[in-house]
């Protein structure tokens, strides 16, 4: 069959286009940004595209023509810089639903529980209402509710667990009692392959879960055991010791970043994550304790659980670090100016004194926006050695004095090469 897979370059996209791949399929992955995909999955065709400008029949008349089936695994948690939960989740299905009626593809919706004290959440709310019209739409479809997804690989609420279990003095938990059922990566892709297939028939609904379901606090706790790691005590905390971090969090998805600690995902865990196993017709879901076992941990999972709460305070170290190093010399522009005298007049120097100031600002306001963090990490290594290289000209003693400027820039050059490191998150 032709299948094209929409946000084939997600957690779950990319493991549904593999499977479809290896049943024998031709596969289609659409994506934002494919180039990377493109070049792990070269035997995938890849289209570019953003869903969340695609709102009209006419925008996916030309791109469905020809596939047998369309698998929607594209979604956001929340509104940001980076998402539109209203374009991107129910007007774009809106209008691919519409398109379909020509060519009548088999839909397959990857969607979520959208029932419950949550459900008017934009996240669910965006799904539900999506759902309900491709229900009735009258096209061939299958609606598949997985609960929160494990892999061998994570992403986004199952890096977090990661994160947590991975603290070394104990495991802070807020809803630490809430359940959370779960269900495989490699279920669900397998779940697809047999909706392509025709096996779960059309107009299918099903929630995909193990029939096992843990507490909050029993599913990190097996995290921990994962890793390789010594049990340790779980600190149940009120649901009031969030909010801060909630707010830092939400503040940070307005600047592109999709943190899993973001109001939503915390609304959603104060009920828990439920599935009806019931409604289930005939998929096989392994429990987590068994898609942990057959994946077991390597050192990179233990440094990747380590370095995934590391990271946003690195990018924050980083601005604070650029922002205070351009606005403290503008203080008194005159003294760090004297640096230049060797080399340039008075007022010229002055001026370039003012103009690094202003770059060293520009760097630390950068690197906060998600879209422009990698631009800026660069340019802040380029321009820490173009400083080292003038001021070792300039001023070679300065290399002799160990809390001068030229030392301090070393540690901040290495602490910028590991922010870039690991600033990709898929």
């Amino acid at each position: 069959m032709n299948i094209l897979i929409l946000g084939a370059t997600g957690f779950i996209g990319s493991a549904v286009a593999s499977h479809l791949l290896a049943d024998g399929h031709s596969v289609t992955g659409l994506g934002r940004n494919p180039s990377r995909a493109r070049l792990k999955f070269p035997d995938i065709k890849w289209m570019e595209a953003d869903l969340s400008k695609m709102l009209r029949a006419n925008d996916w008349s030309a791109i469905i023509g020809g596939y047998d089936a369309v698998v929607n695994c594209a979604g956001a948690l929340q509104d940001g810089l980076a998402d539109d939960l209203a374009a991107t989740q129910r007007k774009a299905m809106l209008a691919l639903y519409a398109a379909a009626q020509q060519t009548r593809p088999l839909i397959v919706q990857i969607s979520a529980q959208t029932t419950g004290a949550a459900a008017d959440l934009p996240f669910l709310a965006t799904k539900r209402q999506a759902d309900e019209v491709l229900a009735a739409s009258g096209l061939p479809h299958v609606i598949l509710r997985p609960a929160l997804v494990l892999s061998r690989h994570s992403n986004g609420g199952s890096a977090l667990l990661r994160a947590i279990a991975a603290l070394p003095f104990g495991i802070p938990l807020v809803h630490a009692t809430s359940p959370v059922a779960t269900v495989a990566l490699d279920d669900v892709a397998a779940a697809v392959s047999r909706a392509v297939a025709g096996q779960l028939g059309s107009c299918t609904d099903a929630d995909l879960a193990s029939t096992e379901q843990l507490t909050l606090a029993e599913l990190v706790t097996l995290h921990r055991q994962w890793l390789g790691l010594p049990s340790t005590v779980v600190v149940a905390l009120p649901t009031i010791a969030a909010r801060p971090i909630t707010l830092l969090a939400d503040a940070a998805g307005h600047l592109g970043w999709r943190s899993p600690l973001r109001s939503t995902a915390t609304a959603v865990m104060a009920e828990g994550v439920f599935a009806n196993t019931g409604n289930n017709p005939g998929i096989a879901a392994a429990s987590s304790r068994d898609t942990m076992r057959m994946n077991p941990a390597g050192v990179q999972d233990l440094w990747f659980a380590r370095l995934y709460l590391l990271k946003p305070l690195m990018i924050a170290s980083l601005s604070i670090f650029w922002l205070l190093s351009g606005f403290v010399p503008l203080l008194d522009v005159e003294r760090v100016a004297t640096h230049f005298h060797p080399l340039l007049r008075e007022g010229t120097a002055a001026w370039l004194s003012i103009f690094t100031c202003l770059i060293d600002m520009l760097l630390g306001v950068a690197v906060l926006v998600r879209p422009f963090a990698r631009r800026a990490m660069k340019g802040m290594i380029l321009v820490s050695l173009g400083y080292l290289a003038g001021a070792t000209i300039i001023g070679p003693s300065l290399w002799l004095d160990p809390l001068g400027p030229l030392v301090k820039v070393l540690p901040s050059l290495v602490l910028t090469l590991t922010a870039l490191a690991i600033l990709d998150e898929r």
